[in-house]
């Protein structure tokens, strides 16, 4: 079985775990801890950074060459289109969301964390002590805003980020006002990049994530809960209604829930 190394919360992982669904193959999460699960990743992978997929005993690392693997390998359920024009399109666009939606959504992430402290509380891995739970809590967002600004995340690069998405999200819905994808009329890796990437502005709605419930069809104030950008959010969670498959009580553990990476 494909074995896919990420953090639940990761929208690069959800891209790839949108395209495995997709493609109807089955997989295990391995859920990896922040810190020393990345050391071990290393180790067997040559990476720090998720998703990474293992198949049998090749490992692949980044989201793009990871898609780019399961289409040359697992060709059912294409993802990538025949002709040359769709192609092109679909590469350009999938790389733009890669760099536009994914990292301007985390940074609109970290500012809404910053500003918030339960959703802050909220969107830490389940099995974090409680104790840890109140005291990332309890820190105030202005501490936060001032630490994050020695890393490019500070106030004025969250707002700017957050004006790049409001941007984007106004092209997606003018695209898709009169189409049912991004591309055509079937979804493909740019669908399925720019759905996935989304997840940290706007959780699906529905039990698709092992987050807390009452997180899901939460995201950022001014972008979630925003009637602009309805169109956009309504077409994603129609493709994640037709393609993702959700958790549930009858799904063994081991597909649904992540298992934790442990050191050896």
């Amino acid at each position: 079985m494909l074995e896919l190394y990420q953090f639940e919360i990761s929208h690069y992982s959800e891209k790839i775990r949108l395209i495995l669904d997709y493609k109807g193959l089955e997989y295990r999460k391995i859920e990896v801890t922040p810190g020393v699960g990345q050391v071990e990743l290393f180790q067997k992978a040559g990476r720090r950074q998720v998703p990474v997929l293992k198949d049998g005993e090749t490992y692949i690392g980044d989201s793009t060459e990871i898609a780019m693997y399961l289409e040359r390998n697992y060709p059912d359920q294409p993802i990538i289109p025949a002709s040359a024009k769709e192609k092109g399109l679909c590469l350009l666009m999938e790389e733009w969301a890669d760099e536009s939606v994914g990292l301007k959504g985390r940074k609109a992430l970290v500012g809404a964390v910053n500003k918030n402290q339960t959703f802050r509380k909220s969107i830490l891995p389940p099995d974090v002590p409680d104790f840890l739970k109140n005291l990332v809590e309890a820190v105030p967002g202005d501490v936060l805003d001032v630490l994050g600004s020695g890393v490019g995340l500070g106030g004025e690069a969250v707002k700017d980020a957050e004006m790049g998405i409001k941007q984007d999200l106004e092209a997606l819905c003018l695209l898709l006002e009169d189409q049912p994808y991004l591309i055509g009329d079937t979804p493909t890796l740019a669908d399925f990049a720019v759905a996935g990437l989304s997840m940290v502005l706007k959780f699906p709605d529905g039990n698709y994530l092992d987050i807390p419930d009452d997180l899901q069809g939460k995201g950022i104030p001014g972008i979630a809960d925003n009637p602009a950008y309805e169109t956009f959010f309504e077409w994603r969670d129609r493709l994640y209604r037709s393609f993702r498959t959700p958790i549930t009580p009858s799904t063994p553990s081991s597909e649904s829930s992540p298992t934790n990476i442990e050191i050896e």
